[in-house]
């Protein structure tokens, strides 16, 4: 696979939609997508949503009259992964949302996942069943026990085909660590571990214990009137199994080992950009807040977003990052306007390319932007419906602050904040992206790349 040289392919409409007609999710209202996630090789992508379920996703082979194109992703398997619960205690709703998702490792044939909704992390076995076995001698075909008089020979049990049957179960449901809404979970690269992250709390979980966790960071103070920041996201580092992050509120990284001590409450280093005090505004804090925040498969550099703009930090240095692209800088002007609404403190993710050349992050309007950090060219791009046709080929949009604008510009007053691109997710090694607008999935792969396969 020949990766592209720049955004400028792109940009040029070489960026099509990966869908089948069938394949295009008309979700209710209700069941809004609030996570999506690529498993390591790619070919499975799992979804969350409002409702509290998974959907899983598998590529399809190759086709033999398509030998260098490989097919779209079809629907695997669908299933129930949390129900709303109620604390009797604090007397409080505990919706099924569903926050993360997290692939581990394959270990062999299942494929297992961890999914968490505000409180209980749940962890789940993926498996096929393609084969039945036949022929017991105590058991008729409906299973039930046969007369034992009238068994007069012994015959072997044989494995008979049968349609695919993909089978999921719960393995493992790590309850009652968090007192607060969990909002990140992360899978150690020890393949033994994991850690998961609310607002004043992070937790480390073995995989296979559920009646108790380590609390590796605690930053609840004391007297909760003197707290000033919370947790926002955190991310183990993908080849150290010591190193962990965690992003906070007040636009801070904190880069913790946990080789130093069993509570990380002191950091092993502090990443945080000097406000500029000409910029300072009453939004300030509330537009430094950070998102998310992602590891580069290097494991060199991290990347945060933060409601205006994306950053790369590198590991190495802490006092401001080494790039930093603007998402929708024309936004600045209506700041006011988006705190009434709320659209303020929608929180984005972001995403790495495979070679972390390339990061794509979302927007309003149901656009998603990349940004090319060799060429420094970057694209905006949407997810509509007119993209979701199959093979459709994507066209770079552009947002028009005033003065002349070109035919296909839209003005930024005319902006649909309600649609909005707060979930992506790229493929590990390819250019196939997977967005996240509100209700409906979108996939689209790199049309350049796949001819030239």
């Amino acid at each position: 696979m020949l990766y592209w040289s720049s955004l400028e392919k792109i940009a040029g409409g070489q960026f099509c939609s990966l869908l089948k007609s069938s394949f295009f999710l008309f979700l209710p209202p209700a069941d809004i997508i609030s996570t999506v996630e690529f498993n390591h090789t790619g070919e499975l992508l799992a979804t969350g949503d409002k409702g509290g379920r998974v959907v899983i996703f598998q590529r399809e082979p190759e086709s033999k009259n398509e030998p260098y194109n490989q097919g779209e992703y079809n629907v695997y398997s669908t299933f129930q992964s949390h129900e709303p619960e109620f604390d009797y205690l604090k007397s409080l709703e505990i919706e099924e949302k569903i926050n993360k998702i997290k692939w581990l490792p394959q270990q062999n044939a299942a494929h297992s996942l961890l999914s968490t909704n505000d409180k209980t992390i749940k962890l789940w076995k993926i498996t096929e069943r393609d084969k039945r076995p036949e022929g017991y001698n105590l058991k008729d075909e409906e299973g039930k026990l046969k007369d034992l008089s009238t068994v007069t020979s012994l015959q072997v049990p044989v494995l008979k085909p049968m349609d695919l049957m993909v089978e999921v179960t719960p393995r493992r449901i790590f309850a009652n660590g968090h007192t607060y809404h969990v909002n990140s979970i992360s899978v150690n690269s020890d393949c033994e571990t994991y850690m998961s992250a609310d607002d004043l709390r992070i937790n480390l979980w073995h995989l296979a214990i559920t009646d108790r966790s380590f609390n590796i960071v605690d930053i609840k103070p004391a007297n909760m009137e003197d707290l000033t920041e919370v947790i926002t996201a955190s991310e183990f580092h993908p080849h150290h199994c010591n190193l962990f992050v965690y992003s906070s509120s007040k636009g801070s990284l904190r880069l913790c080992d946990m080789r130093a001590s069993a509570l990380c409450d002191k950091h092993s280093k502090l990443y945080e950009e000097p406000e500029d005090p000409s910029n300072r505004s009453f939004f300030s804090e509330i537009i430094s807040s950070v998102s998310d925040v992602k590891f580069s498969h290097s494991g060199r550099y991290m990347l945060t977003r933060d409601y205006l703009t994306v950053k790369v930090w590198d590991l190495n240095m802490e006092t401001k990052p080494v790039e930093t692209y603007q998402v929708h800088d024309y936004l600045r002007s209506k700041l006011c306007s988006l705190y009434e609404n709320d659209c303020i403190f929608d929180k984005f993710e972001c995403a790495w390319n495979g070679s972390d050349s390339v990061i794509m992050t979302g927007a309003y309007n149901n656009f998603f932007r990349m940004f090319d950090r060799n060429t420094k060219r970057d694209v905006t791009l949407e997810a509509s419906r007119e993209s979701s046709k199959p093979r459709a080929i994507l066209k770079p949009r552009r947002v028009c602050v005033g003065g002349k604008r070109r035919k296909d510009d839209i003005s930024v007053d005319s902006l649909d904040f309600t649609k909005k691109i707060l979930h992506t997710a790229w493929h590990p090694t390819e250019n196939i992206i997977a967005i996240a607008a509100t209700n409906n999935l979108y996939i689209f792969q790199d049309k350049v790349n796949s001819e030239m396969h």
